[in-house]
């Protein structure tokens, strides 16, 4: 058996030969000429004599060294080359997955495919967590190292940051799927957000249910009318409105996607949320617009002229209420749920206006069902229309819908 006396007292001390000392249960040390120590540990695989460096002396202690030779009894038990699994180990160690590689390798490998919003997404990992986590190997990191980061995102940073307690909950819960996706797939493994929930961080999104009235409907369509806003603006909020699409679904439409002489708007796999094609009619009293559309913007390829993220559009959008001088502020998307609720309190079947958002019909209907129901989906905004010019022109029932006061 070794003893750190007697391996203090050959450290640095020149030999006439080398010196092979064994500590027992194939743990032992070799004393160079020069008096350099290292510790081996020695084993057989099939009858084979196999041996392995563990450090050098005193770098790594007598007692360390029996627990790394332990560690490799338990593997040679379990059927591992001690030698080949520490190997793997120190690589990982040396090289670990920090938290930055393991969000991204979620974002690349799983989000571009999968999640609409997967650029918001990203851009929020870079705001929030890569300044300050980003460089932690993640399977180092603790949950207070994450509950930093979300503190600060929900209190703000004063004369930098506004306190944003619902996306502190969204960026956990974004980085908990992906923490869960790197551990399903061996990337890394950290459990330190599995106990966390939004509430823990934040809160939660609520429900939200904001429909602009007829006054704000009239309001927004008269600035429009108007060429109040940028034109990309008034195009995305007019198409919004007519159609009740989704803002992403607007904001990446080419005009291959239009056709004109069958009267069908299809929107692709690649644009669509539910990853399935939405065909909708196109209302008689939209074409002039897509003409006018097509002579400003064909050259470009898209339906709006350009393609503008989705933050921006976002921010854009926020901030019309405010330049109608409306108390009650209303999102883009709001548009959208204001255009599904006055198709059902026109009567409107809530199956045809279901496939107008492009929502997935539930039940046996998904199933069996794939009609596109596309004359009741024609009678319907061909009726939304008409009310529509009913709204901004109760008098003479002007088509509001104008190429020419639009451009």
């Amino acid at each position: 058996m070794l003893y750190e006396t007697s391996l203090r007292a050959l450290n640095g001390k020149s030999q006439p030969k080398p010196l092979e000392l064994s500590d027992g249960r194939g743990l032992g040390v070799r004393v160079s000429k020069e008096g350099k120590i290292r510790f081996q540990y020695r084993y057989k695989i099939q009858g084979r004599n196999k041996r392995m460096d563990l450090g050098s002396y005193p770098d790594l202690s007598l007692s360390k060294a029996r627990d790394i030779a332990e560690e490799c009894r338990t593997w040679l038990a379990e059927g591992h080359d001690p030698k080949i699994k520490r190997s793997m180990g120190r690589e990982k160690s040396l090289a670990p997955v920090t938290v930055r590689q393991a969000l991204n390798y979620w974002i690349d490998e799983y989000a571009r495919e999968n999640r609409v919003n997967v650029d918001k997404c990203l851009k929020q990992f870079e705001l929030h967590l890569y300044p300050y986590i980003g460089h932690f190997p993640l399977e180092q990191t603790e949950t207070r190292h994450w509950i930093e980061c979300f503190d600060r995102i929900r209190k703000g940073i004063k004369g930098k940051q506004k306190p944003a307690p619902v996306a502190s909950g969204q960026i956990l819960q974004n980085a908990k799927q992906a923490l869960r996706y790197c551990r399903v797939r061996r990337y890394a493994v950290s459990h330190v957000l599995d106990d966390l929930i939004a509430s823990d961080v934040g809160k939660k999104q609520g429900k939200k249910d904001r429909v602009l009235t007829d006054v704000e409907l009239h309001d927004l369509l008269s600035a429009i009318r108007e060429r109040q806003g940028s034109l990309y603006m008034r195009y995305l909020c007019q198409f919004l409105i007519i159609f009740g699409a989704r803002t992403q679904e607007l904001r990446l439409s080419t005009f291959d996607e239009w056709d004109l002489e069958r009267g069908i708007w299809t929107v692709p796999k690649a644009h669509s949320k539910t990853d399935k094609i939405i065909i909708r009619p196109i209302p008689a009293k939209v074409r002039p617009l897509l003409d006018l559309l097509y002579k400003r913007h064909g050259h470009t390829g898209y339906l709006l002229g350009e393609l503008k993220s989705g933050e921006t559009v976002s921010a854009s959008g926020s901030k019309f209420h405010q330049k109608l001088k409306q108390n009650e502020c209303w999102s883009l998307h709001d548009l959208r749920r204001t255009f599904a609720t006055k198709l059902n309190d026109l009567g409107v079947a809530p199956y045809v206006v279901e496939q107008l958002l492009g929502h997935t019909l539930g039940g046996v209907m998904a199933i069996y069902n794939r009609s596109q129901y596309l004359p009741e989906k024609q009678a319907a905004l061909d009726m939304w229309c008409d009310w529509l010019d009913l709204l901004i022109n109760p008098a003479d029932n002007v088509v509001s819908i104008n190429a020419k006061r639009a451009g």
